[in-house]
């Protein structure tokens, strides 16, 4: 159990648990997206960014694996002047999860979150469970209710 398959439990969402052997060093998300044999657009990975009103003020940007955050796109959506990713320390600390295994689900706190709208084309997304190996798979409409979440052209390939 995670914090992230206890948050989809408790809002009695449909969701499916998936779980790989991760291999050190290996590219998280791509690695999801191989082991469990998924397009890389239909798994996201979570990405922590620092708003300009400083390091503990973040957000959460919710993205396919294989795709980059436009930052410019990503500050606009959020109504800041910029944003930037955070410091891997400090996203550790206040989302209660590891590098590689930050969920959007579950965190020790709400932060503003964008998914990338590519997200609502699909019939489910993959994102971290929680821990490294560990996807859960969800609606796209499930994600954006349990996060709080908007969607927003976020991204490019």
């Amino acid at each position: 159990m995670t914090p992230a398959i206890d948050a989809a439990k408790a809002a009695k969402i449909k969701f499916q648990v998936h779980r790989y052997e991760h291999e050190a060093g290996a590219a998280y998300g791509l690695e999801a997206a191989q082991k469990l044999n998924l397009s890389p657009a239909q798994v996201f990975k979570t990405l922590m960014l620092e708003t300009d009103k400083g390091a503990n003020a973040l957000s959460v940007a919710i993205i396919p694996v294989a795709a980059q955050l436009d930052l410019k796109a990503a500050a606009k959506a959020l109504k800041q002047k910029r944003v930037a990713m955070a410091d891997p320390k400090i996203a550790q600390r206040l989302t209660g999860y590891l590098l590689g295994g930050i969920s959007p689900l579950g965190q020790k706190r709400q932060f503003p979150t964008l998914i990338d709208s590519s997200a609502q084309s699909l019939e489910a997304v993959f994102v971290s469970a929680g821990r490294r190996g560990l996807e859960i798979e969800l609606a796209p409409a499930q994600l954006a209710q349990l996060t709080g979440a908007q969607f927003a052209d976020i991204s490019s390939l």
